[in-house]
């Protein structure tokens, strides 16, 4: 290491092992530029580490060479072994510095400026005592028969080397949990593989395998960390959607004091897939990504870039760059607005650019993802965007509570069972009742079902709130205020989830026994959406409660695409029609599909539920066209169980 030569000892070496280590090193740095890893910290530092490693093994060949052929130029030996020595005690540093690059740590480095200083301390020590050494022969020197020799202070290289190796070991350990286990592995083999070369090369003076040892295990990072296709997207060659989650993971376990994404979300991209075919629309995102890449060398951003795919772009950007943000954000909004020529056809793309402050405005990478999908459906307005504005008008402190506020609810009885009550047309009095899930929080107040219900659908958490419902029902069919009432039954919804739910009719039947309810006294509704899925399991159960008396209704009868075939099938009893139709009544030709629409139910021998009727001139309208049943604010809109009882009792 560092040369071998004491004075009066003079070692003939083999420069096999160097001449090795600069191919594999130059193949190294060539195919890195040809694989794109160019972009972003950790890449600048790994070309920085092998530069730094090719400079070494290439002044140890310049000056191993003058050495053995005896070339008397004090000068040139001068200039070879300084650059050798300079290079070579930079290269454990510029290791250690790749591995903090890794983690992504240099804001902690910063927050802590003496630390810092001391990091790089020992190294401008032992580059300086290099540098100077040709008048002060500390570290080394040509002698009078232009010879190498080590000078007094020549091992604090060795000390120099060992502490930053001990210092990336220690930094390893303890960040341990930010490394994955293939990366550790890799990391660890260059500390054995350049351990190894400095054993063997300290007894073999004359073989020259260190840098060798170091050249294999930059080899080994190469194909174990610096693998393209883990971190780019193959059409655009921007970071991919995993890269983008774990940089920003990253980010926040860190606790990066800033980050600025700008967030580019191409909402139409669906219909640009469709108009253009696959090839085309890829090479429409190359265009995006094209620009985004000019954008941020020509403002100089240093951003890392991103493609989400689906048409979802980022810039990340660092405190540093702050000030430059929404002037790119601007810059970028205008170039979307453009059209994209693509084969002769003019492409308009509707774009949502949002920048987001990170850790401020979002601070875990769940939501930043959940938010950037949301931003897809937001209304294109043409103007740029602030995160901190649209997350309350989403209410998104809400959404991301959301699985702890309904296990609360569930906790501490905050759910509540409203009645809505619906309206015979030929008894002219109230028939039945829709019960309704209620949910109250303390910090957000009423939180619609629309919101709530899909999220506990995910969580599974659906089944406890479905169990709740229908046991408050039952109880309340059970009560003798009920029985005063003359309802014929209370209609319960059945979600998605709980239709999949093995054993349902099993379940739901236990819970009418415990509260001595009939059958009959309760009607479940699933909604045109779960009718539709083509699953085994949903018809089963439907079959099966249907066999043991329970009868069912279609909620929410054209909303989507209905799958005629399978609502056929089905055994309904009660076609629930949306609040939508009740929009109709006064357009002449949506009136016909309203008109046909109710004859082919009836024909189907179905009885009819219109929801939302609200006028009494919508009352005529749907009992004139002979519908059973009308449910809506013209009566009521849904109540709790006391003030449904009164209502009934004085409506009566």
């Amino acid at each position: 290491m560092y040369g071998n030569e004491r004075k009066g000892v003079i070692h003939i070496k083999n420069l096999n092992f160097d001449y090795c280590a600069i191919i594999i090193i130059t193949i190294l740095l060539v195919t890195t530029i040809l694989r794109r890893m160019v972009k972003g910290k950790l890449n600048r530092s790994f070309i920085e580490l092998l530069v730094v490693a090719w400079l070494t093994v290439f002044f140890d060949i310049w000056a191993v060479n003058l050495d053995n052929l005896c070339v008397t130029q004090i000068f040139s030996k001068y200039v070879a072994h300084t650059g050798y020595l300079v290079f070579h005690s930079l290269a454990m540093p510029y290791y250690v510095t790749y591995i903090i690059a890794m983690t992504d740590t240099w804001h902690q480095f910063k927050a802590k400026r003496l630390f810092a200083v001391l990091s790089v301390f020992p190294e401008f020590v032992i580059v300086g005592l290099t540098i100077t050494s040709p008048f002060t022969k500390w570290i080394f020197y040509i002698d009078e028969q232009y010879n190498y020799v080590r000078g007094s202070y020549f091992e604090l290289l060795y000390i120099c080397a060992a502490v930053y190796m001990i210092y990336g070991i220690v930094y390893l350990v303890v960040h341990r949990r930010m490394f994955r286990f293939r990366h550790s592995v890799s990391i660890g083999i260059v500390f054995v593989a350049v351990a190894i070369g400095i054993v063997i090369q300290n007894f073999r003076p004359e073989i020259l395998i260190e840098m060798f040892c170091m050249s294999v295990g930059l080899m080994v990072l190469s194909f174990m960390i610096q693998r393209p296709e883990e971190r780019l997207e193959v059409v655009t060659g921007l970071g991919k959607v995993t890269a983008y989650m774990e940089d920003m993971q990253q980010a926040f376990s860190t606790k990066k004091p800033i980050c600025i994404i700008i967030m580019v979300n191409i909402t139409n991209y669906a219909s640009v897939r469709e108009l253009l075919g696959y090839g085309k629309c890829m090479r429409a995102m190359e265009n995006v990504a094209a620009y985004m890449v000019r954008l941020d060398k020509e403002m100089n951003l240093q951003a890392a870039l991103y493609n989400l795919e689906q048409g979802k772009f980022r810039f990340a950007v660092e405190e540093s760059n702050f000030h430059k943000v929404w002037d790119a954000a601007t810059e970028m909004n205008r170039i979307m607005k453009e059209n994209f020529e693509i084969n002769q056809m003019a492409v308009n793309m509707i774009t949502n650019v949002c920048i987001a402050d990170c850790p401020q405005d979002i601070s875990d990478v769940d939501t930043l993802m959940a938010f950037g999908d949301t931003l897809q459906e937001v209304p294109f307005t043409g103007d740029i965007m602030a995160a901190s504005t649209l997350l309350k008008r989403l209410h998104y402190d809400m959404m991301h509570d959301m699985d702890a506020i309904i296990e609360s609810a569930l906790s501490n009885e905050r759910f509540e069972v409203y009645y809505q009550p619906i309206y015979s047309v030929k008894e002219k009095k109230f028939h039945s009742a829709e019960a309704l899930i209620r949910l109250k929080d303390e910090k957000y107040g009423f939180i619609s079902p629309e919101v709530f219900i899909p999220v506990a659908e995910k969580s599974g958490a659906i089944h406890k709130i479905g169990d709740f419902v229908l046991e408050q029902v039952c109880a309340f069919i059970a009560s003798d205020e009920y029985k005063k009432l003359g309802m014929s039954y209370i209609e319960v919804n059945l979600s998605v989830v709980q239709c999949m739910q093995p054993k349902l009719a099993d379940h739901i039947i236990g819970i009418l026994n415990r509260y001595g309810v009939q059958p009959e006294q309760l009607n479940l509704e699933i909604t045109e959406t779960a009718a539709s899925i083509s699953q085994q399991a949903l018809e089963d159960n439907i079959e099966d409660l249907t066999d043991r008396g329970l009868k069912f209704s279609l909620d929410d009868f054209g909303t989507g695409y209905s799958n005629m075939q399978r609502i056929v099938k089905l055994p309904f009893n009660i076609i629930k029609l949306d609040r939508t139709f009740t929009e109709l009544y006064d357009n002449p030709k949506l009136g016909i599909v309203l008109t046909n629409t109710i004859n082919m139910i009836k024909a189907m021998d179905m009885k009819i539920v219109v929801e939302g009727v609200e006028t009494a001139e919508m009352l005529k309208l749907f009992s004139d066209l002979r519908c059973e049943y009308i449910q809506g604010y013209y009566f009521s809109k849904p109540i709790p169980r006391e003030e449904f009882v009164k209502f009934i009792q004085t409506s009566s």
